[in-house]
């Protein structure tokens, strides 16, 4: 987090942060720390709050790579920062064997989902919401990291804040879908309704593509007040997570 001590944890030379919505300098409604630069904010506060988060985190800011995020499964691998804004690609994955080139994902709800080999030297990130998850975006971004030396029994994942089981209210059809593809996604709602749980999807997913080092944030974005929450806010800023590799 960006507002209280910067939370890094590195493992054998991976890196792996996620922000909160503090220590920018965003405006109302995207107060204060809105990293996304398609939801509304001002240009030049996003690239503010950019540079004060990579530098909270001890990277370069023009370093980082970002998408275009679509809710899909597409990938795309990478081996340094977009030449122009025009040039960032419509994928929910990138992949990189380039050491110290931090990739980003922008969430406010979804599940952003950091991954690291450390021993092979390479990184992913992935955006994985419901049509996402169910798209296999996250066993898209793992292939892709096999194809480039990665072991999953040796790759380290990470899954940030996100909108938690108990208050992804979705219509029943709807969940009953989710489940067909990824039934560790059935959920219900702490009222009682029909519910999808992204974050348990994707666990279960990289559970079956062999990655065992795995780690869940416990903060649920509707419920935190120190997180942008789409369901919660409609009109509001974008958290990120960062990975890394030494």
């Amino acid at each position: 987090m960006i507002g209280q001590p910067t939370a890094v944890t590195s493992t054998s030379g991976a890196h792996f942060a996620f922000t909160d919505r503090w220590g920018g300098v965003s405006a109302a409604p995207y107060e204060e720390l809105n990293l996304g630069g398609a939801v509304g904010d001002d240009r030049e506060a996003v690239l503010r709050n950019r540079e004060l988060a990579a530098q909270a985190l001890g990277v370069e800011p023009a370093r980082v790579v970002w998408m275009n995020q679509v809710h899909g499964p597409d990938v795309a691998v990478v081996d340094g920062p977009w030449a122009t804004d025009a040039d960032i690609p419509h994928v929910d994955a990138i992949v990189t064997t380039r050491r110290r080139l931090p990739l980003a994902v922008l969430t406010a709800d979804c599940t952003p989902v950091l991954l690291a080999d450390p021993v092979a030297g390479v990184a992913a990130a992935a955006h994985a919401g419901r049509p996402g998850m169910i798209a296999g975006v996250v066993s898209a971004a793992v292939q892709a990291m096999v194809e480039l030396g990665a072991d999953p029994a040796r790759i380290v994942a990470r899954t940030g804040p996100a909108v938690c089981g108990r208050c992804y209210e979705v219509p029943e059809q709807m969940r009953a879908e989710v489940a067909a593809v990824e039934p560790a996604a059935y959920a219900e709602t702490s009222w009682g309704t029909p519910a999808v749980d992204v974050s348990a999807g994707v666990h279960a997913q990289l559970e079956r593509l062999g990655v065992r080092d795995r780690e869940q944030s416990p903060v649920c974005t509707r419920e935190s007040q120190d997180h942008f929450s789409y369901r919660r806010d409609r009109t509001t800023g974008r958290l990120a997570g960062y990975v890394w590799l030494d």
